[in-house]
């Protein structure tokens, strides 16, 4: 088949060997597909997760945010997905041992190619009718339904939300979802905040004009929101998290959503004596990643105005090279096997 392909610390468009779907697993084609910071940070860090495997010496096909058609099953399959149904999963493909992560694994090629394998277990129907781009982007913002699960946020609290890239974005939607009134957005970027206010941010601040923490306690005052702080941090640059320790309020909550890929430093006396409390996640449970998908599927939420461009196999690599720049729109899709 012909797919992105990285080997050797190399990315190419070329063939490579067709997948075989095993017992329990279905062969699908791939419609559409997302790029993910996750990806970057798999070519650029492969030792970041613990649960990646990484071998120069073998292809690998990333892409683990997709849709596909069923075209093939594996020995002793069901009839729950017949041939040219629409399907999608969580990317991990399970078998003996540890399930391995779908596009992030030599052994289990992902959806910048022309066919890929996923687990029945895992797979869901898509209803006709839901665009395959919407489905693509369902992993991405299951993690910011999973930050905003896990901080228990709760109405009159106000959140901030540092960092309006795709993560962001996931978040103020998960916070909107939840009837939260004010939501607090800062990012450098002017067009990154527009796209933050179309998923339901009421405040947009630019920390090179202001300090988004002034802005909160300015809004806190006003509105009579509950104290402490509530801060999604969902940018990862260097830094960051000791400017949040340094700035936010006694006893905010700090959930650190950001792609972050190697270490960064923080003082843990200013830390404790601002009396935080922070989270570090692992990416969306279950419960995120198919409620997400429910919520797209049953029209509650649309994440379609986060996709700023759609590409087909070629343009995969300089797309990817734009990410990792930090530069582009928050999500571009790919179309993996359209002419």
């Amino acid at each position: 088949m012909r797919a992105v392909v990285l080997r050797d610390n190399r990315l190419e468009v070329r063939e490579t060997d067709d997948p075989v779907a095993g017992p329990g697993e279905l062969l699908i084609r791939p419609l559409s597909a997302a790029l993910c910071a996750s990806d970057v940070h798999y070519m650029d860090h492969p030792d970041s997760a613990p649960r990646f495997v990484w071998d120069a010496g073998r292809d690998t096909v990333m892409g683990h945010e997709f849709i596909g058609e069923v075209v093939g099953h594996g020995p002793g399959g069901s009839e729950n997905f017949p041939l040219g149904a629409r399907v999608t999963s969580m990317p991990l493909l399970l078998g003996t041992g540890q399930p391995h992560v779908i596009g992030h694994d030599p052994d289990a090629p992902g959806a910048f190619g022309e066919l890929m394998r996923v687990s029945e277990m895992m797979s869901r129907l898509v209803p006709d009718g839901i665009p395959d781009d919407a489905v693509a982007v369902v992993d991405a913002f299951a993690v910011g339904e999973y930050y905003v699960r896990i901080s228990g946020i709760a109405l009159g609290e106000l959140p901030l939300v540092v960092g309006a890239g795709a993560i962001g974005l996931s978040a103020v939607a998960a916070l909107k979802s939840r009837g939260i009134e004010h939501i607090i957005v800062a990012d450098y970027s002017p067009a990154r905040l527009a796209y933050a206010r179309t998923f339901g941010a009421t405040v947009l601040v630019n920390p090179a004009e202001r300090s988004p923490y002034d802005v909160w306690r300015e809004v806190a005052r006003s509105t009579g929101a509950t104290w402490p702080q509530v801060i999604f941090e969902c940018a990862g640059a260097p830094g960051l998290i000791q400017n949040i320790i340094d700035s936010c309020e006694f006893g905010t909550r700090i959930f650190a959503a950001g792609s972050w890929t190697g270490a960064d430093t923080m003082l843990i006396p200013a830390a404790m004596h601002q009396g935080l409390a922070m989270q570090f996640g692992g990416g969306p449970h279950p419960q995120d990643w198919y409620g997400t998908l429910d919520a797209v599927t049953g029209g509650r939420l649309d994440p379609l105005p986060a996709i700023g461009r759609t590409i087909g196999l070629d343009e995969v690599p300089d797309a990817l090279d734009q990410l990792r720049k930090g530069q582009g729109p928050p999500r571009v899709v790919v179309h993996p096997t359209s002419r």
